[in-house]
């Protein structure tokens, strides 16, 4: 658990700083929790939407630079909470511009989004390397398998990057889908490092039990429903350019 607090030697100034920013950091989660489900839930494009989504982006970007930027400061420092902070914060900022982009090609900040994107990754993989072959198969406490989402999480912005820098832009339904799974992926991380990670918070009878896995479940379903919807609608739509006159009442 990240917990901000100023050593017994420090000064005033330094034990409220240290409250100001744990309240900020539980705080902008909580909020960027409430606003990810508003988003999911309310009408696409709408005004509740498209507000729902600023708060959560800005709520998230408030957390995830005070989660990354104190925890190497910490006694016990997590390196795998650090990776969350840094490659949440990268979700959010790409899943948001992808749709207020233009969609032409931008050679440089596409290029480089795709090497943060490797970077990441490549973190991911190490961190994972060192657990797995580490005597008691944990990292700063972790075990080996907190750092497979992030491999899967960074392969997978990868391989988006990658495409692309290579297909010159945004092309289709590419803007939509990226928006849509790294939005969610960046909620999906957050409700994990609440109902999983913080465990403690939660009565003792719902501990290590599956009622604490239903919100990442609820958004990775929702996920994959919008990102079928997506898809499926635009098969779809260029089906019936290709035959108009299908769908024609006779």
């Amino acid at each position: 658990m990240t917990i901000f607090e100023a050593g017994p030697g420090s000064g005033m100034i330094a034990h409220v700083a240290a409250a100001a920013l744990l309240y900020l950091h539980i705080g902008a989660g909580t909020v960027s929790l409430l606003a990810g489900a508003g988003a999911l839930t309310t009408k696409k494009g709408s005004h509740h939407h498209r507000l729902a989504g600023k708060v959560f982006v800005l709520s998230m970007l408030i957390m995830t630079v005070i989660g990354a930027c104190v925890e190497p400061f910490l006694p016990t420092p997590e390196r795998a909470t650090v990776l969350a902070g840094v490659m949440t914060f990268y979700l959010v900022v790409t899943g948001f511009t992808a749709l207020s982009r233009s969609g032409q090609r931008q050679l440089v900040t596409d290029s480089a989004t795709l090497l943060v994107s490797l970077g990441l990754a490549g973190v991911a993989w190490r961190l994972l390397h060192m657990a797995s072959t580490s005597p008691s198969g944990t990292l700063d406490g972790q075990p080996v398998q907190s750092f497979y989402l992030f491999v899967l999480i960074g392969t997978l912005a990868v391989i988006g990057d990658a495409a692309i820098v290579l297909k010159g832009g945004h092309q289709g339904g590419m803007r939509l889908a990226r928006h849509i799974w790294r939005m969610c992926a960046a909620l999906f991380v957050a409700a994990g490092s609440l109902f999983l990670g913080q465990q403690q918070l939660f009565p003792a009878s719902l501990r290590d039990s599956v009622w604490l896995l239903l919100p990442e479940l609820a958004v990775l379903l929702v996920m994959l429903y919008w990102l079928g919807h997506t898809f499926v609608g635009r098969f779809w739509r260029q089906r019936m350019r290709v035959f108009p006159l299908a769908a024609e009442p006779r």
